[in-house]
């Protein structure tokens, strides 16, 4: 779903950040509804919140989970702590860090940018939305 949507043709069409491609993709791919003024609260979480701190395609990840799993708030439940700690935990396993700077240390390159981090984000979100919401379909054009 994700993971293939921007692995195929959507990743650096644009002159997004990560937690912009991963949000802007998931709104897409999962049919979030989300409207172009809501993507803009993707903007300032890319470059690890501006600071090298917690990798933007993870935030956008939480972002879209935020929408497909949070009804009308955060405390209406422990779910949304629960897919996010699962999403943070795996890509941890998987990546070795969830922080910008290490990450770009070890995985980026001028050729490929971020390419492979985003794409980890975008398959660990996959997976949670693929066995929390199987009957949810591919919508993206």
């Amino acid at each position: 779903m994700l993971y293939e949507y921007l692995a195929n043709s959507f990743l650096y069409k644009e002159d997004w950040n990560c937690a912009e491609h991963v949000l802007i993709g998931a709104n897409r791919v999962y049919g979030l509804g989300l409207s172009d003024n809501a993507i803009k609260l993707a903007a300032g979480f890319g470059a690890g919140v501006s600071s090298g701190d917690i990798c933007g395609a993870l935030a956008g990840a939480v972002m879209a989970l935020g929408a497909l799993f949070v009804n009308e708030r955060a405390h209406e439940s422990d779910k949304i702590k629960v897919l996010t700690n699962e999403l943070l935990n795996s890509y941890r396993e998987k990546m070795g860090q969830i922080d910008c700077t290490p990450l770009k240390a070890q995985y980026r390159t001028e050729e490929s940018k971020c390419r492979d981090i985003i794409l980890e984000a975008a398959g660990i979100l996959d997976g949670i939305v693929a066995r929390e919401k199987p009957d949810l379909a591919c919508v993206a054009k």
